[in-house]
């Protein structure tokens, strides 16, 4: 399947369990740069101002994020990467293992920056993850991890 040209098309192909977890991930970390446009596409969804959305327990800012269909790109960003992070770690850490690319659990390092990745390792890598881990996880992350930055990881659309 070729990959989405874009995180919210990503993001409709998850489950509503998986959509539930991306959610909580980013709910739970807080950061402002991704939550003030989070509570915005809750306040958007649920018809409410912004500072009701702000204000609601975080479990329920993370049950109203995870069922937007549609949370805007920048969003849907941030809730595919608070869920890989959060969740899918072990994936994250096996690619980058595979691919020989250096990383503090599954968080690129500043090494990581010299180091070039030939198409052959990174199919490799994919191989191995399609081996380890369900396939549909495993094109979810590539389709992400290419998304985030096309010109590190083109190659991946070529291994799926």
């Amino acid at each position: 399947m070729p990959f989405e040209a874009t995180c919210a098309r990503v993001w409709k192909r998850l489950s509503a369990e998986d959509r539930l977890l991306a959610a909580q991930g980013l709910v739970a970390e807080q950061a402002p740069e991704a939550m003030g446009p989070a509570l915005f596409a809750i306040a958007q969804a649920r018809r409410m101002r912004p500072q009701s959305a702000r204000v609601m327990p975080v479990d329920q800012q993370a049950r109203a994020l995870a069922t937007i269909s549609n949370p805007g790109e920048a969003v849907a960003s941030s809730l595919l990467v608070a869920f890989h992070l959060g969740h899918r770690r072990p994936l994250l850490r096996a690619f980058l293992d595979g691919c020989g690319i250096p990383h503090e659990d599954g968080i690129l390092t500043e090494a990581a920056d010299s180091v070039t990745l030939s198409t052959e390792k990174a199919r490799t890598a994919v191989e191995k993850l399609r081996a380890e881990f369900p396939s549909d996880q495993v094109e979810v992350y590539l389709n992400t991890l290419w998304l985030q930055d096309p010109g590190r990881w083109g190659m991946l659309a070529s291994t799926v």
